[in-house]
């Protein structure tokens, strides 16, 4: 190769050097190690608002001396011999400089490159998630809150032993982390058991997210339990997760769960078995840890026989089955918690109300196939309803008096040979004894019957019923 062949290939690399350089996004500042500036590329010129011509062939240190410069990582990298970055402030913006030393074969410090570049963007989006993290910490906070307040605030009347059973086992199997089935009749409260589940166990500290799969549509239920990747189907413009994810560390509560379509059961039968998930749209599988307590007022034994669903899942789901009895079952529940929605519901409303005897006795013998949502209902509508400060039978639904009229008692209040006075005491041992049973207190039974606490004393005392 000749001398102008050579000469003309140097020329060739140097131009394609500084090409590269002056193309850059980063800013390129270079000083020898005696601190003259001998390259810096346009970038470096935007970002530190200067032209080229003003620090070429000037020394770094007096360029720094001068103001020209707060802070050079060129100037640190040559007095170290170590690479620096330095983050500095200019005009609003924030620059990090990168200050690299380079070394001749005999170890000695000859240049220091100089990279720049500007972060304000990636320093503002790195706030941005910051406050995101803590705006979603302090929703969850807020969330939780709310969660053990809604718990403290509903108070559990269980006075049968059927029921009483029922809550004790809730409390046990919180303990442990198996998934739950719970079983009943729409209305009995299945809900209120999973409550005391999650907040008896290691993760009542965690969300407890609950959703009812058949309130939700076939086509949508996957993907709001499992979430969707952005352009996973026509309207996914962003991705989402889904109540899976969102339930992390915590319990989902899946009620209605037998209204599940195929798909979804797969995939809640393979989370079960690996406590894996994967987004609509996606490859990737992401490991969550959730437990879950699933309820159904269907026979799932007849569903799987009819192959409406799957074996495998049911037994997956039956891990630990807890059956709710209906209220017909739960007789003595059926007093207070008459008493305690009456009396939730006029607190609420601001009025004061009780329930007569005739509307109790009423009530009693209604059947609620509703359950106990069927008798909250009915207890918020009979206190708004009733323009009286005692609810009495005829403020009842006709449902409701329909059913008493089979049980009322025929047995006459009188015998033949008897005085009226005899008759009296006798009805009236016959009422006392009845609202012993119900009652509590003689200040209460005093109230009901509009006399004084004392004669009410006096005629238990007469009659033999203290």
């Amino acid at each position: 190769m000749d001398m102008e062949t050579n000469q003309r290939t140097i020329e060739e690399l140097n131009r394609e050097l500084s090409a590269i350089i002056n193309s850059s996004s980063d800013g390129l500042f270079v000083c020898r190690a005696d601190g003259m500036v001998i390259r810096v590329n346009p970038a470096s010129e935007r970002m530190h608002h200067i032209r080229a011509e003003e620090v070429l062939g000037r020394n770094i240190f007096a360029l720094v001396e001068e103001g020209f410069i707060d802070r050079s990582a060129a100037l640190e990298t040559i007095r170290s011999g170590k690479q620096v970055s330095v983050l500095q402030n200019h005009r609003g913006r924030k620059l990090m400089s990168t200050g690299t030393p380079v070394f001749d074969e005999q170890g000695v410090l000859v240049l220091a490159v100089v990279t720049v570049r500007d972060v304000t963007e990636i320093d503002q989006l790195q706030r941005s998630i910051e406050e995101e993290e803590t705006r979603s910490s302090q929703f969850r906070e807020q969330m939780l809150a709310m969660q053990q307040l809604e718990l403290e605030s509903r108070e559990i009347v269980a006075r049968s032993p059927l029921m009483v059973q029922v809550l004790q086992q809730a409390v046990r199997v919180g303990n442990a982390d198996s998934t739950v089935l719970i079983l009943g009749e729409s209305g009995v409260g299945k809900g209120l058991v999973a409550d005391l589940i999650h907040s008896h166990s290691k993760r009542a500290q965690g969300p407890m997210i609950r959703i009812n799969c058949g309130a939700i549509p076939d086509t949508l239920i996957e993907s709001e339990l499992f979430g969707y990747e952005k352009g996973a189907f026509t309207g996914a413009q962003k991705a989402k997760p889904g109540y899976f994810e969102l339930a992390d560390g915590g319990t989902l509560f899946l009620d209605e769960m037998a209204e599940l379509p195929a798909a979804a059961q797969v995939k809640l039968l393979r989370f079960l078995e690996d406590g894996r998930i994967a987004r609509l749209g996606s490859t990737t599988e992401t490991i969550v840890n959730v437990r879950v307590l699933a309820a159904t007022h269907r026979n799932l034994e007849q569903m799987v026989a009819s192959e409406q669903f799957r074996l495998d899942l049911f037994y997956r789901l039956n891990v630990i089955p807890l059956t709710v009895p209906p209220l017909r079952e739960r007789q003595d529940c059926l007093l207070p918690l008459l008493r305690h929605y009456i009396e939730h519901f006029s607190q609420r409303n601001g009025v004061n109300r009780r329930l007569g005897r005739a509307a109790v006795d009423a009530l009693l013998v209604y059947d609620y196939p509703g359950n106990v949502r069927e008798l909250m209902n009915l207890c918020e509508r009979l206190v708004v309803m009733s323009e009286t400060e005692v609810i009495d039978q005829a403020d009842l639904p006709t449902t409701v008096r329909q059913e008493v009229e089979p049980h009322c008692n025929k047995e006459r209040l009188w015998q033949q040979g008897q005085t009226l006075s005899e008759i009296v005491a006798n009805v009236e041992r016959r009422v006392l004894g009845d609202m012993c049973s119900y009652y509590s207190n003689q200040s209460e039974i005093a109230s009901l019957l509009g006399v004084n606490q004392s004669t009410i004393a006096r005629k238990l005392k007469k009659y033999d019923l203290l």
